[in-house]
């Protein structure tokens, strides 16, 4: 997009707008188009009839041999998906937003260094690493208990993904909403996933059981919302693009928030040597 617009005037006001306006609308387009290539499929063109969740999953789906028909069930869930997934708080991704916004780099650099922040598994990957875990569970027809087992403990490399939260340590409250959500996206397409089964007994267990309760290990947001996009059609490998569109309008409003910062400058964090105070130099030919 950098190289398709003219240059982003940082001082203008209307430019700003209209670009965050622009960005906004077509990552959709660009996600749906990377998923269409990667099929070897006709790109589907955004409708200006359509909303903006009814009109991704319309360019994502819709062919010409088969019409994608558009589900309010559906639509609802990925609005709430987006919702629930806003970005919160200094997290990694939008920490780098910032920081690589402060050099007053363009708004589509600050937003793509964002979206490399968010592609590790211990940030915008963890709703992929919870299905792939369900997924080797179910394979391998292990019970609850023994993973549960597993999880706790320290000796073993296994890890409980969608458990624990850095800032939540009560129930995820978006995760409450992202279960109702799954319940009814579920229900609605008439679909029965052994993975949501393995998922509730997961939950069952562990809050019930004392380690995970007095470790405030209790299922976040992630647990819930892989299973959903699941249902919908989305494949793993896009969880991730789904987690950048929902965070997309709050790094726009961080790096917005600094540029309109008077005393914006650029972020140099400090850090403590913690080294050896002295040490000898040895010449190259003396060392061992």
């Amino acid at each position: 997009m950098r190289s398709f617009y003219p240059e982003l005037k940082i001082n203008d006001e209307e430019e700003i707008n209209l670009t965050v306006t622009r960005l906004l609308s077509k990552v959709r387009t660009l996600a749906a188009m990377s998923y269409k290539i990667s099929r070897g499929h006709k790109v589907i063109y955004p409708r200006s009839d359509l909303t903006y969740c009814a009109n991704f999953l319309n360019m994502m789906f819709d062919n010409p041999v088969r019409p994608y028909r558009i589900d309010d069930t559906l639509v609802n869930a990925l609005n709430v998906f987006w919702i629930l997934h806003a970005d919160h708080e200094q997290n990694c991704s939008t920490s780098t937003v910032r920081m690589v916004g402060s050099g007053r780099v363009n708004l589509y650099a600050a937003i793509s260094a964002g979206v490399a922040a968010l592609w590790g598994p211990l940030h915008g990957g963890a709703n992929q690493s919870v299905i792939e875990m369900l997924e080797k569970i179910h394979k391998a027809g292990a019970s609850v208990q023994d993973v549960i087992l597993r999880a706790k403990d320290k000796n073993d490399p296994f890890r409980l993904m969608g458990f624990g939260h850095r800032v939540y340590k009560t129930y995820d409250p978006r995760a409450k909403i992202m279960k109702k959500m799954c319940d009814n996206v579920l229900k609605k397409l008439n679909i029965h996933d052994p993975l949501l089964d393995i998922a509730r007994q997961l939950e069952e267990t562990a809050l019930t059981d004392a380690y995970f309760v007095d470790h405030h290990l209790y299922p976040n947001v992630d647990f819930y919302s892989g299973i959903v996009l699941r249902a919908m059609g989305i494949p793993t490998n896009m969880f991730t693009v789904m987690f950048a569109i929902g965070r997309l309008p709050g790094w726009i409003a961080q790096w917005k928030e600094s540029r309109d910062d008077p005393e914006w400058r650029l972020s140099r964090p400090r850090q403590i040597y913690v080294g050896h105070e002295k040490n000898h130099y040895v010449p190259i030919d003396q060392r061992s």
